[in-house]
């Protein structure tokens, strides 16, 4: 199997060379929107990487005056693989709009990069610059130790973006493992977590694992109060006063969230899970009243764990979320009257608990009955809780040895296992 990560490094580049490659972002990005107007065109959406390859090349290369042809197929790519994003949620009914492509990045292959010890060279709209890595003391913990650095793992490619006026290279790693390596997921026949996102609480996992949502509320509030205190100047000032404001926030918001992952995959692998499912985000501020900011979270914390949760064989999935709230993860019965806020009790069965609690289960459960093969071939088995799991047929079924798998828990509500 592969194991892949990607390694953020900032860039040391000259305000010559960031004039090349302000423009190099600004024609990628206008390649990449060419194709996709091209593939909406017609009766139907063009995804095909080949015939949008053979219909948009050569007009692409005569507007950008030659434009690196390696550049070109990348914005290619990125324009493919967004319609047919766009194709899969209309077959499943969801709404969807064409691409559009505003956030300023490159995508660079071996063709279009170099990557050497201490530098990378990077093809441009006008040849090629050299930049050189801004990199940590050295620590052999760093992910630049453990993956770009390392002879096991090799360099595959990269995205650069472009933030507040720096560069940072995203640099993509990968090895081949053994399927007896530690890094394999540690059972043949796992189990899932599921996992709930809200406001109140801003993750729930199906083991009874609450992360609540008041710091990061609280302090979202605080921030946007210190903006708006700013913003009453109106100053030169207050302007870059409240782009520090910006600064501060992202990096105290990635910090909560990146904790927040790493407790969830603990929790995963405390409880030998080789599947954490999260509910499908694209439609999640209509479905639960989130802001734009917790939409933001949720997606940053899904990107957080699925690459974290790789590191260990663990599969992060998304499901279909409809009526995951509302149905009794105990007897399966959906009524919007079984939930209140945040009890549930089941109208049918009377089951109670926490309702964002009971999403987590049925989270787990719709992935587990999406996945479920019924023979021996290493389908997940169950959800995993506290103690013990529910099978397919939502029926608890106990732990082997009857006793209770606690692990460690952040902001744990005492609920049992069912």
């Amino acid at each position: 199997m592969e194991v892949r990560r990607t390694v953020p490094v900032k860039l040391d580049v000259d305000s010559d060379d960031a004039v090349l490659l302000e423009d190099t972002v600004d024609t990628f990005l206008w390649c990449a929107q060419y194709v996709t107007d091209h593939a909406f065109e017609g009766e139907y959406v063009t995804t095909s990487k080949t015939t949008l390859d053979d219909e948009t090349y050569d007009d692409v290369r005569e507007a950008t005056d030659g434009f690196n042809g390696g550049l070109v197929q990348a914005a290619r790519n990125k324009a493919a693989e967004a319609c047919k994003s766009v194709v899969a949620k209309w077959k499943q009914g969801k709404k969807a709009s064409k691409p559009s492509f505003t956030t300023p990045h490159v995508v660079y292959d071996h063709r279009t990069a170099t990557f050497h010890d201490d530098y990378v060279s990077l093809a441009t709209t006008d040849g090629r610059i050299e930049a050189d890595y801004v990199l940590p003391d050295e620590d052999s913990d760093t992910p630049h130790a453990k993956y770009l650095f390392s002879d096991e793992y090799e360099t595959t490619g990269a995205e650069l973006h472009h933030k507040h006026g720096k560069w940072q290279l995203h640099i993509h790693c990968k090895k081949d493992v053994e399927s007896d390596t530690p890094e394999q997921a540690t059972t043949t026949h796992g189990t899932v977590l599921g996992v709930d996102l809200g406001v109140n609480n801003l993750a729930v996992t199906s083991t009874g694992t609450f992360w609540t949502g008041d710091e990061f509320d609280h302090w979202r509030r605080e921030y946007e109060k210190r903006r708006g205190n700013l913003q009453e100047h109106g100053t030169r000032w207050a302007h870059e006063n409240m782009q520090a404001v910006g600064r501060k926030e992202d990096g105290r918001f990635k910090m909560t969230l990146h904790r927040i992952s790493n407790e969830l995959v603990a929790e995963a692998r405390n409880h030998d899970c080789s599947v954490i499912a999260f509910e499908d985000l694209s439609d999640i501020r209509d479905r639960t009243g989130a802001s734009w900011g917790h939409k933001w979270a949720f997606n940053r914390l899904y990107e957080y764990v699925d690459y974290k949760a790789e590191k260990y064989g663990i599969t992060v999935e998304q499901v279909d979320p409809e009526n995951t709230s509302r149905r009794c993860s105990h007897c399966g019965f959906t009524h919007p009257d079984n939930r209140d806020g945040e009890n549930f009790e089941c109208l049918k069965c009377g089951y109670e608990n926490h309702a964002d609690y009971n999403a987590a289960k049925n989270i787990g459960l719709r992935y587990l009955r999406r996945n479920q093969t019924g023979d021996d071939g290493g389908a997940p088995l169950g959800v995993r809780l506290n103690s013990g799991m529910v099978n397919v047929n939502g029926e608890y079924e106990p732990p082997a040895d009857d006793s209770a798998r606690t692990g460690v828990h952040a902001e744990s509500h005492p609920f049992t296992g069912g």
